[in-house]
């Protein structure tokens, strides 16, 4: 209750009787906060708790109490940000006196902001004379701080008028051909549908939310219109996800894994099975050649399956040839299998991630202290890896034939000796089976610097699906999760760049329709920065 400390009353005993209501108010505004810190350290506990659960790749289940957990904490921390003073991000402002008591609590991380974020200085002069005497005033300094703010998005309504004149001489008309449009006789800018494209399918807001907003900016896109820019966007930007899935599935060393997602289907629910809804996948594929200072830029195609049989996976793959790192599915043994001349179509470079999570599962539900040296002596061919990040190829097989083949090999031994000792049908037992059964793609890493020790490239690919799921429940039927597909590969292949992914679209949307379609690669850059 704010008090008016400019008119207290004299009476003491009311006075007293004003503090006593104050401390009891300020007793449950500081059990409220308690309580409040109290829950956050206990959310904070099981998101950690649930993450090392889940270790990467983790079922639907998991997955979406951490979401649902994450969410309340934000809330919760937004409420105690209320109740709290509001530190400052940086002590930028000078106090307002020198008596201004400190801020006690702990300055938040500053944002950090880009380099190219545009810049606007705003001088504040106190005059040419003093304000106490009038005499002239010089400068002797100045003290600069910083402010960041957000210009609002606005739409704009571009006339585009062409001139028509005719020729004194011989009556010829002349006028400037109408430039070409992204979507022919549609008024849509190139920016408009890569703002459009962009918020529905990488910050995943729906259409009809993009309504609203569009709305309040003072314009009435229908829910219709705004699907059929979708669409016909994605028909004009087909060449171009064409030419990254030839990119990058014709690399000779993939990072491959897949994600389950929701699907419409019309028929199972016409049918009156269950609520007409399928388990469909997300299968991504990504070249990255960063850690091992490789030239080629990295890029990520993603493709929708149905259901996750083997032969969706050979159909994508059925040109490529080289190294596959992936999780141990069944579907790529015929891939992994050598044909008559002795050869495969690929060479299998298993996960250490994914044997980790194996063990560290076990340690986190009984505190098995063999799962604990699993864990240790795994932890430490990660602590080489994070040494050689970076390098050329033949550094890290060097480092990896020097320093960590000598550990693999003990791992290896220690693991056949641990069998001999240990229940067959514990998850222990089933942890060191599945290293043990599939070792030589646990050593190609040894052989070959290019190969990472983990599939973390793909499982990293597969986020944005994960991030999706908070704000869809499923996608519209199989066209539609292939349109997201396609979008996710445009999208995610620039991210991977360093490239704005609204600019990149506009910029490809405002030349496609003038660029001769035997140079489609020249769209594959924008202006300086290359995607492929």
């Amino acid at each position: 209750m704010p008090i008016d400390t400019s008119n207290l009353p004299d009476d003491p005993a009311l006075l007293k009787a004003m503090i006593a209501t104050l401390e009891v108010e300020n007793a449950k505004i500081s059990a409220t906060l308690r309580a409040h810190d109290q829950l956050v350290q206990a959310l904070r506990l099981r998101i950690a708790k649930l993450q090392k659960q889940a270790f990467g790749a983790s079922s639907e289940k998991i997955e979406r109490e951490i979401e649902q957990l994450e969410l309340a904490l934000e809330d919760l921390l937004v409420a105690v940000a209320e109740a709290e003073d509001a530190p400052l991000d940086e002590a930028d402002a000078a106090p307002s006196s020198a008596a201004s008591e400190p801020v006690e609590n702990k300055p938040r991380r500053r944002p950090r902001v880009s380099d190219t974020t545009p810049r606007e200085r705003r001088e504040l002069d106190p005059g040419s004379c003093c304000p106490d005497c009038g005499g002239d005033l010089r400068i002797v300094g100045e003290d600069v701080s910083e402010l960041l703010d957000m210009i609002t998005a606005q739409l704009k309504v571009i006339e585009i008028a062409r001139i028509k004149k005719s020729c004194r001489r011989c009556e010829k008309m002349v006028q400037v051909p109408a430039p070409s449009r992204p979507i022919p006789g549609s008024m849509a800018g190139p920016n408009l549908l890569a703002h459009v494209l962009v918020s529905k399918f990488d910050d995943h807001l729906p259409l009809y939310r993009q309504n609203e907003i569009f709305a309040r900016m003072g314009a009435d896109i229908p829910d219709s219109t705004l699907v059929d820019w979708c669409g016909r966007s994605m028909q004009v930007l087909q060449p171009i996800i064409e030419r990254i899935e030839a990119h990058i599935m014709a690399s000779d060393l993939l990072h491959t894994d897949d994600t389950p997602i929701r699907v419409l289907d019309r028929a199972r629910r016409d049918k009156g099975l269950g609520k007409g809804v399928k388990q469909g996948r997300i299968w991504a594929y990504v070249r990255d050649q960063r850690p091992w200072a490789g030239t080629a830029p990295p890029g990520a195609v993603y493709y929708f399956a149905p259901d996750r049989k083997g032969e969706h996976v050979r159909l994508h793959l059925q040109n490529g040839t080289g190294i596959l790192q992936a999780d141990a599915y069944a579907g790529f043994n015929a891939l992994y299998e050598k044909g008559p001349d002795g050869k495969s179509q690929f060479r299998e470079a298993a996960c250490w991630a994914h044997l980790r999570r194996d063990f560290h599962d076990v340690w986190a539900s009984d505190k098995s202290q063999i799962a604990r040296e699993a864990l240790d002596r795994i932890g430490k061919l990660y602590d080489i890896e994070r040494e050689i990040a970076g390098q050329a190829a033949d550094t890290r097989l060097a480092a990896r034939q020097k320093l960590s083949k000598p550990k693999v090999e003990a791992f290896k031994h220690w693991a056949e000796q641990q069998l001999t000792r240990i229940p067959g049908k514990s998850d222990l037992a089933k942890a060191f089976r599945y290293g043990l059964s599939r070792w030589p793609s646990f050593c190609l890493f040894l052989t070959d610097g290019r190969v990472a020790i983990d599939n973390n490239a793909a499982e990293r690919a597969m986020r944005p699906i994960g991030i999706g799921r908070k704000n869809w429940l499923f996608a519209g039927a199989d066209t539609g999760a292939e349109t997201l597909a396609r979008a996710m590969t445009l999208i995610e292949t620039a991210k991977l760049n360093g490239i704005d992914p609204q600019a990149y679209l506009a910029d490809v949307l405002d030349r496609i329709h003038d660029h001769k379609i035997n140079r489609i690669d020249e769209l594959l850059r924008k202006r300086a920065a290359t995607l492929l």
